[in-house]
């Protein structure tokens, strides 16, 4: 009797249980991620989004990459390709200072040979940018930094007899702003990261090191940036997804009249404007949105995936090609072995 129970318990699978637990998150995913994406792409396929007889039409498409004979074509070939170059000038701006300015930073407070007072309040103190709101960044550069004679930047340079700086139409003073916002926002993020990745690394390794007499510059060269690469290639993947996605700061940060600096436009920007901004608020252009929306997504996903396999193990690939071509010849040595038995 007791052998039966407990077969009977042992037999009980608890595992419809686990995914009553977590089919909420898919159920919510799915309706407010997957099923907009795909009706994203739908969308990109219609003329504005509601001509059923335009569908499975590329026209979308063609405008976008290569224009067309009428101005408006035109206008938005230039546009998104302009909006394109601008997404990865400001992208490539904010993260390479970025990641040099985090790892310094993450090997100075994870070096052994430092004692550095407060380590704690400046972890926190750099962290703090990275949790204010887009929007709070964005109006209080505005205050310091914008055409207006009566801004902070411009007060100081007219009390220095200097002339004033528009500097949301200067492009390279713009950009240089948005760059060094996103810098400001995101490098204590990153450097936390980069901290985790050190950590991680085998202490002994480190020791070993001393003992060997080597300089810091060694260490870093020889230890940490090879053993941190898979942290560095992570950090690249977000960082390039979220770089060609953004959005708040390039769109906030223009004058008070709601013009969007074509020097600041970009891919996101550009998006939002073909059904929220100027006469496309009562004509939105949902079949234009949806295209380059579907491009953007094509674009972070191929190289997102170039990006994943440069940190794939060389040596681990060889291998695996290799045992790969081994049990195919052993399969063939089998066939062959079992014909001959036939025979």
């Amino acid at each position: 009797m007791a052998s039966t129970a407990q077969s009977r318990i042992k037999s009980i699978s608890y595992a419809k249980y686990g995914y009553m637990f977590i089919a909420p998150f898919f159920i919510v995913y799915a309706f407010f991620q997957i099923w907009p994406l795909i009706n994203t792409f739908i969308l990109s396929f219609y003329g504005n989004g509601n001509a059923a007889s335009d569908f499975v039409s590329v026209e979308n498409y063609q405008t976008l990459l290569f224009g067309g004979a009428d101005r408006r074509s035109g206008a938005l070939h230039s546009t998104f390709v302009q909006s394109f170059i601008n997404t990865v000038i400001l992208w490539v701006g904010n993260f390479i200072p970025q990641i040099f300015l985090s790892l310094l930073l993450a090997v100075w407070f994870t070096d052994s040979k430092l004692h550095i007072p407060g380590q704690g309040a400046f972890k926190v103190i750099m962290y703090l940018p990275n949790i204010i709101t887009a929007v709070s960044v964005a109006a209080l550069f505005m205050r310091f930094l914008s055409n207006s004679e009566t801004s902070a930047a411009n007060i100081i340079l007219q009390n220095m007899g200097k002339d004033t700086i528009r500097f949301e139409n200067d492009p390279t003073w713009s950009r240089g702003i948005v760059m060094f916002i996103q810098t400001w926002m995101w490098f204590g993020n990153t450097m936390i990261m980069m901290m985790s990745g050190i950590l991680g690394i085998n202490p002994s390794l480190f020791e070993a090191a001393n003992i060997d007499g080597a300089s810091s510059g060694q260490v870093l060269r020889k230890i940490t940036l090879p053993l941190l690469k898979p942290m560095v290639v992570y950090t690249l993947i977000t960082s390039m997804i979220g770089g060609l996605q953004m959005f708040d700061i390039p769109f906030l940060y223009h004058t008070a009249t709601g013009d969007i600096k074509a020097h600041l436009r970009t891919v996101a920007v550009f998006i939002y404007e073909q059904f929220r901004v100027g006469n496309n608020v009562h004509s939105p252009q949902y079949g234009i949105a949806g295209a380059a929306s579907i491009m953007l997504f094509v674009v972070t996903a191929i190289l997102g995936i170039f990006v994943f396999r440069m940190n794939r193990d060389a040596d681990e690939a060889r291998k695996k090609k290799e045992r790969k071509e081994l049990v195919k010849a052993y399969k063939k040595q089998q066939k062959l072995a079992k014909m001959g038995g036939i025979d």
